[in-house]
C-alpha cells in the first residue's frame, strides 16, 4: 500500500512539474489557429529587449525599445527613427517626449505598459528582428510569413518548452 501511495504522489510530482509553468520566456504564439505553435527565447537577467523593423512606406529603419516589468508586462521606453512621414509621430502626445537630434527622432514614453501586442510576419523583404542579450532574431526567417503572432513575456512550462520552437537568433 505505501508503494502505491509513494508511486502516486511521485507521478503527481512529475506532471505538476512538467506542466506547471515555471520558466520565464519571451514567446510568440500563433494566433487563428486551434494549436498555436509556440516560438520562445529564454528570459534571463537583462529585461530590456528591442523591436527593429523596417517601414513599409517610406522604407526607414524604426528602432522599438522595451523593458520587461516584474509582473511581465512589455513597458515601451522609446521609438527611434529618422522620418515623419505617414505612420510615424511628428509630435508628442501627454506622456511622452519627443527629441530630434543627429537626424533622428527618439520618441520617449513615460509609461506605455502592454500586457502584450500582435505582430503580423508580412510576405515583404522588409526587415524585422528582435533583439535580445546581443543576439538578432530574425522574425522573417525564425517564423511563418503571413502569420500573426502573440508576443508576451511568460511563464511557460517544461512541456510547452519542449513542444515550442526555440528561436536561434545570431
Amino acid at each position: 500500500m505505501k508503494k502505491i501511495i509513494f508511486l502516486l504522489i511521485a507521478i503527481i510530482g512529475a506532471l505538476v512539474f512538467l506542466f506547471l509553468p515555471m520558466i520565464p520566456a519571451y514567446t510568440f504564439s500563433e494566433t487563428r489557429v486551434d494549436q498555436p505553435t509556440i516560438y520562445y527565447t529564454l528570459l534571463k537577467e537583462d529585461r530590456n529587449f528591442q523591436m527593429t523593423f523596417t517601414h513599409s512606406i517610406h522604407l526607414t529603419e524604426v528602432l522599438e525599445a522595451y523593458n520587461v516589468q516584474p509582473s511581465f508586462a512589455i513597458r515601451l521606453k522609446s521609438m527611434t527613427y529618422s522620418d515623419v512621414a505617414i505612420g510615424m509621430p511628428a509630435h508628442a502626445e501627454e506622456g511622452e517626449t519627443l527629441v530630434y537630434e543627429d537626424g533622428m527622432y527618439t520618441l520617449f514614453y513615460d509609461d506605455k505598459v502592454l500586457p502584450n501586442f500582435t505582430l503580423f510576419i508580412g510576405d515583404v523583404d522588409y526587415s524585422l528582428h528582435f533583439v535580445y542579450e546581443k543576439k538578432r532574431y530574425d522574425l522573417k526567417k525564425e517564423l511563418k510569413r503571413g502569420k500573426s503572432y502573440l508576443f508576451e513575456v511568460k511563464k511557460i512550462s517544461l512541456y510547452e518548452k519542449m513542444k515550442g520552437v526555440e528561436l536561434n537568433g545570431k
